[in-house]
């Protein structure tokens, strides 16, 4: 059975001290709330992490990665790979983000590395895919996707794809306050949980958790939520206030 998730990626926000605070609140405020089933990931800046750890109630909250290296180790200056991520205590590592795909240039074959990499080290991929608003806008966001997912995770056996997590990314609603339409969100879910059953299995596809990635705020969460094949959200600026962060927990 699939797991509902709510993952906040806080991207290049916070100095360390002002990111502990906020991780404490998170956890402080989920102590005295009642979420049900619901799996809650924290993805703060590398530097961030091992102190963040400390301060988390493992059973309440885990800690992501935003990135790890596409290679193992070596002279990679400025790199963090998939092992050292996996030394600071984090459970799971964000790999293919919008955003590294559009300004690090990073493909499908590099992320299929890091993918391969983060498994390897038992670390859990949150693996992001999504189309651009032109490519959108030419009725072409389904083969991006489809390429995406053929070139990026395709490869896996069974078993290594079974712990993948999706987060699929409208990348023309990230930041501009646009958001999917429920509608449009739950079409394109289930088109990927179709290629999924195509590639591997109905159960597979079954219990594949995919997220939604666009603006997604506690107003609009609950609407998201209800979509049969939308498990969950991949947060970024609503994250970055416990009380928001808290707003879309809830809304399952």
């Amino acid at each position: 059975m699939r797991k509902k998730i709510v993952a906040g990626n806080w991207k290049m926000n916070t100095p360390l001290q002002e990111g502990i605070e906020l991780a404490k609140s998170v956890n402080n405020l989920l102590r005295t709330t009642n979420i049900g089933d619901v799996v809650v990931i924290l993805a703060p800046p590398f530097t961030h992490i091992t102190e963040i750890v400390k301060v988390l109630d493992k059973n309440i909250v885990s800690v992501s990665s935003q990135n790890c290296a596409s290679e193992h180790k070596g002279a990679y200056t400025g790199e963090i790979s998939a092992e050292m991520v996996k030394s600071t205590g984090a459970k799971y590592a964000i790999i293919g983000h919008s955003e590294r795909r559009t300004y690090y240039k990073e493909d499908n074959l590099t992320l299929n590395k890091k993918v391969k990499l983060a498994l390897e080290n038992n670390l859990i991929p949150i693996f992001c895919i999504g189309e651009l608003l032109e490519e959108r806008k030419a009725n072409n966001h389904f083969n991006i996707v489809k390429n995406q997912l053929e070139e990026g995770l395709f490869n896996l056996v069974s078993e290594e794809f079974s712990k993948i997590i999706i987060a699929y990314e409208p990348v023309w609603a990230i930041g501009t306050g646009e958001v999917a339409t429920p509608e449009q969100a739950q079409e394109m879910h289930k088109y990927i949980r179709d290629l999924i059953n195509q590639k591997y299995n109905s159960q597979i596809a079954d219990d594949t958790t995919i997220l939604y990635g666009g603006s997604c705020k506690p107003s609009n969460a609950k609407e998201l939520f209800e979509n049969p094949d939308v498990d969950g959200g991949l947060i970024g600026g609503a994250s970055l206030k416990a009380e928001d962060f808290l707003g879309i927990i809830t809304a399952f």
